[in-house]
């Protein structure tokens, strides 16, 4: 039996090293898992940080952008405005010279109107 005792007892603390080096090698492999989650997930906040960043940057541009089209859009329209006011303008002047010029442009035109009495 001390053969047996003897025998048994070496592969023992064998068995129970390997056991530990396995479990801590496991629990290493578990460590690095968590650490890469953790900084994948800090990874994908700082992503998503930025993305959010961009896009605010983006909106407010867009909206200074639809507010300066807005005041463009505002001028266009006041100086169509304007345009057509000294078109008629124009006109008005224009077609009261024109009718003076008339008579001597139209020899057809009687300057005196007759009238049948």
């Amino acid at each position: 039996m001390c053969i047996n005792t003897s025998e048994s007892t070496p592969s023992r603390p064998m068995y129970s090293t390997v056991r530990k080096w396995r479990s801590k090698r496991s629990k290493i492999r578990v460590c690095r898992l968590s650490r890469r989650k953790r900084r994948g997930s800090k990874e994908t906040a700082m992503v998503r940080r930025e993305m959010e960043l961009k896009n605010m940057k983006l909106f407010l541009e867009n909206r200074s952008i639809v507010n300066e089209n807005e005041k463009l859009r505002k001028k266009a329209l006041q100086l169509l405005q304007e345009n057509q006011t000294l078109m008629s303008e124009f006109q008005k002047q224009f077609s009261h010279r024109h009718d003076f010029a008339t008579p001597l442009l139209h020899p057809s035109k009687p300057l005196i109107s007759k009238e049948v009495s």
